[in-house]
């Protein structure tokens, strides 16, 4: 993988239990090897592939959905402007 440009909107306090605040700080990354599968870290219970479309019914933070959606709109933007 290669790490990207911290997302816009990807920083933000998350409380996953009242009293215990976690900073998250989200930044975009590039697959440089899709044929090797991915890999569960220990800190996650599951790994899955999900569409732009699909992400806003995902059981997980708000916080994540902004930057997962603002990750795609940024991609649409790139792509936009390679057609100039």
């Amino acid at each position: 993988m290669k790490t990207g440009p911290l997302i816009g909107g990807g920083v933000w306090i998350y409380e996953p239990i009242p009293g215990r605040r976690v900073l998250i700080v989200t930044y975009g990354c590039t697959v440089l090897t899709p044929e090797r599968a991915p890999v569960v870290s220990h800190e996650h219970k599951q790994l899955g592939m999900f569409t732009a479309d699909q992400v806003p019914a995902l059981n997980m933070p708000e916080g994540y959905k902004r930057a997962v959606a603002a990750w795609y709109l940024r991609d649409i933007a790139v792509d936009d402007n390679e057609r100039r």
